[in-house]
């Protein structure tokens, strides 16, 4: 495909949607996303020229303007995807999920899974020539932390020593002494030592998580706006940011300072910035994209039995799922949050609506996860039931006569932009209105505007969707701890709260298991949250696009990837 191609598609689907009002809002994704940006360019900009017969370059869509494309500050599918290209941890993963080394070469640990000391490899550079060193890490890590940061991922380092009571101080005078406690130290340019409060058996996964990329000290001192644009970006991945047309598309090219890029064969990755999955997928037909996810719901149903040769789809690690504000009357009160859950139809759903090979979801860990033995979720089976309308009917008048109510007044679910997340909402709206008798106003806003207003409350129930940073169940069970930063529920439960610090505190794996077992049985049974389904990851690549490969825990990598001629 031509660069001059695509400029011309980027440009004038941005055109068409703007007059359709199709950007109204946006997913695990903008505010002035009707203006076009590009009116005051010339058409010498606008028309490209072609891009050399030689260079492999790759057509892909994120179907959201990235929210923050900082290390530190990230916190969704549409920042990752980019980060996981850009970036490289101390640890990374092949693609048969193996955890190898990263920028560290070695890596010690103590007898009492303590202290871990990390090696750099030489010679590691960041993409603007700079050496990359350990304090990097270290810089990177307490910036996370840092409580003026105002990092909701920061929590993913509460594992370091001091790190907790350093992020959640609000004594700004005593910063700089507990930011000293952090269990993080650059020994020198090559050491990095990490002390950790308790014995975690997932911390090296972790270490290959984007809150634990390094930042570049020296860029973030000079210019703390570094990451907003493509000319200031600083990277130590596979690629660099090079383009950055906000709200419409970015470029990535293969970062030659990067020490393994030999292994690298995309000269170029273009994205299209663009929320309506049915525009992207008639791009991917039109031969303007190689790769494509999400899919219209309606062309995955169609493929998942079509034996269609570019036609990927497999397990994720992912839960779809609604939040209720356990802070709004009624949804305070547990049997209202219970009868809404059995009010709906999870089958139907999955083989009408998603139509992507879905597994209706009656637990909130999905399948993948390793138990002692055996498959978490498999064990766990199914913790409620759905599709009982005389048991809901039952539940919701208990529920509102507890508080004070008559009759369930009239709410609102809010989701970010997309077709799907549409038809999903629109279906749950439906059997509740069948079931229940109680009406549903549906709001589609983007997705940063989602996110804001699940941090500030701002909602009565809201579409949510988790993909697990690491492979252990912890990282779906502590987000709904007291006060966890997202906990956009509002929940809290004691014995919750107890069985997660059993499980994050114990070197026993039966014990942690058991522990996130009864957890997940809690949260089950006061409903705080609705889940919906557990995802799967299909998507279409052209035949002639190879080494696409799809984590359990993330997007389809193209770091690998080649292009055929």
């Amino acid at each position: 495909m031509k660069k001059s191609q695509f400029s011309f598609v980027v440009l004038f689907l941005s055109l068409i949607l703007l007059l359709a009002g199709c950007f109204s809002g946006g997913t695990e994704q903008t505010s002035n996303q009707g203006e076009n940006e590009n009116d005051g360019q010339s058409a010498e900009q606008e028309e490209k020229e072609e891009a050399p017969a030689d260079k492999k370059i790759l057509y892909l869509n994120n179907n959201e303007e990235p929210g923050a494309l900082h290390p530190g500050l990230a916190q969704g599918t549409h920042d990752s995807w980019i980060l996981e290209h850009a970036f490289e941890g101390l640890t990374k993963k092949t693609p048969e999920g193996e955890i190898i080394p990263g920028m560290a070469e070695t890596w010690d640990v103590s007898d009492d899974g303590l202290i871990w000391t990390f090696h750099l490899k030489d010679g590691m550079k960041w993409s603007n020539g700079d050496p990359v060193v350990a304090e990097d890490f270290e810089y990177a890590w307490k910036f996370a932390l840092n409580p003026e940061s105002a990092s909701d991922y920061a929590y993913q380092l509460y594992y370091l020593e001091g790190a907790e009571e350093y992020n959640s101080s609000e004594d700004e005078a005593g910063y700089e002494a507990l930011e000293a406690k952090v269990g993080v130290t650059a020994k020198d340019e090559k050491t990095l030592e990490v002390k950790l409060a308790q014995p975690t058996p997932y911390f090296l996964d972790l270490t290959s998580f984007y809150t634990y990329y390094p930042i570049n000290k020296k860029v973030q001192e000079a210019n703390p706006d570094w990451s907003l644009e493509a000319a200031s970006y600083v990277s130590n991945g596979a690629f660099k940011l090079t383009e950055w047309n906000h709200k419409e598309s970015m470029k990535l090219e293969r970062n030659e300072n990067y020490y393994d890029k030999d292994k690298i064969k995309l000269d170029e990755v273009q994205f299209v910035i663009i929320d309506n999955e049915d525009t992207a997928w008639q791009m991917y037909q039109a031969d303007e994209l190689d790769l494509v996810y999400p899919l219209p719901q309606d062309v995955q149903g169609q493929l998942v039995e079509s034996g269609d040769p570019e036609f990927n789809n497999g397990p994720d690690l992912a839960v779809y799922y609604y939040n209720l504000n356990n802070d709004v009357k009624p949804f305070n009160n547990k049997k209202v949050r219970k009868a809404l859950s059995m009010a709906i139809d999870r089958q139907t759903i999955t083989e009408h609506v998603s139509q992507g090979g879905q597994q209706p979801a009656y637990s909130i860990i999905p399948p993948g996860m390793p138990d002692v033995s055996g498959d978490f979720q498999e064990n766990t089976g199914e913790l409620f039931e759905d599709n009982a309308v005389d048991e809901a009917k039952k539940l919701l008048a208990e529920g509102l006569a507890e508080e004070g109510m008559d009759a369930l007044p009239e709410f609102t679910i809010v989701y970010n932009t997309s077709e799907g997340h549409k038809k999903i909402a629109e279906a749950v709206q439906e059997m509740w209105r069948k079931n229940l008798d109680i009406s549903v106003i549906l709001e589609n806003v983007e997705f940063q505007v989602k996110l804001d207003r699940e941090k500030a409350g701002d909602y009565e129930i809201s579409r949510g969707g988790w993909v697990g940073d690491y492979v252990d169940p912890m990282t779906f069970i502590d987000l709904w701890v007291t006060d966890g930063p997202f906990n956009d529920a509002n929940w809290s439960n004691a014995d919750y709260d107890s069985y997660v610090n059993t499980a994050k505190s114990s070197m026993d794996q039966k014990e942690r298991m058991e522990a996130m077992h009864k957890a997940e049985e809690i949260l089950m049974d006061e409903m705080p949250i609705m889940p919906i389904y557990f995802y799967t990851k299909p998507f279409m690549v052209k035949s002639h696009v190879k080494g696409v490969y799809t984590p359990i825990n993330s997007y389809p990598q193209f770091i690998y990837a080649d292009i055929e001629k």
